[in-house]
């Protein structure tokens, strides 16, 4: 039992948070890494985006000098997620991806390497790893408490800038004691909807039911995600739980 907890005291104190990531050094399988990840944070990090791993890229400059595991996978003939959803515009370096039937699982390599892109690599590899993290809050606020609450707290309320994001905060909100919608770092200004922490509008999953209050708001100018795996508008005084990063 002791050198169980040592160990995990070594693996938390060589993690680092960079955003909605989480930089674990210690070397791990893929599918140890995936395991790990949802034990401690949500999954292994997806990088749905040309702009999220650009900043991510630049953010762990000085910090990031080998390869390392994200979430990604093949199922069949398709490279996936492992918080679901299908994964395209991947940056594959020249020659990648190579041997499909035993290289099987995604890893990237940005800075001290020859190659500057993403591979792929067998079971048996290890490597460091990147887990994603939302933090469900279970205190009711108003909208701007909440912002204001993860901007202290953590470092923002979350945005959901993909399919996989925002699956993997659906599947955290499913339980009877949160609320039935829950906050979400979405804000209607200046005649249009945008993420507070600066994070591109590429994906949106808005209710199709109902007069699409949300295209032009009066009153209702705050976003919540239900547990139906929607987008809503709500009016920002409301009292919901809410998500951070």
């Amino acid at each position: 039992m002791k050198t169980v907890i040592l160990k995990m005291l070594f693996i938390v104190s060589v993690a680092q948070r960079f955003g909605k990531h989480v930089y674990v050094q210690h070397a791990y399988t893929w599918p140890d890494a995936q395991q790990y990840c949802r034990l401690h944070h949500t999954d292994l990090s997806p990088i749905t985006t040309r702009w999220e791993e650009e900043r991510l890229k630049n953010a762990t400059v000085e910090k990031v000098k080998n390869f390392f595991f994200i979430g990604l996978y093949i199922d069949g003939t398709q490279w996936k997620w492992s918080g679901g959803g299908d994964a395209t515009n991947i940056a594959w370096d020249p020659g990648q991806p190579d041997d499909i039937e035993n290289q099987i699982f995604g890893c990237i390599c940005w800075h001290g390497c020859t190659w500057n892109g993403w591979h792929n690599t067998r079971k048996s590899s290890q490597w460091p790893f990147f887990c994603f993290d939302l933090i469900i809050v279970e205190a009711e606020k108003s909208w701007e408490e909440a912002m204001w609450y993860c901007r202290q707290e953590h470092t923002a309320l979350m945005s959901l800038a993909s399919e996989t994001e925002h699956l993997l905060a659906l599947s955290r909100i499913k339980r009877d004691h949160i609320t039935e919608r829950v906050w979400i770092g979405l804000r209607y200004l200046e005649d249009h909807w945008l993420w507070v922490n600066h994070d591109p509008l590429v994906y949106q999953a808005w209710s199709q039911r109902g007069n699409q209050d949300h295209q032009c708001p009066i009153y209702k100018r705050c976003g919540a995600l239900t547990k139906e795996g929607v987008w809503e508008n709500w009016d920002c005084q409301d009292r919901l739980n809410f998500i951070c990063y």
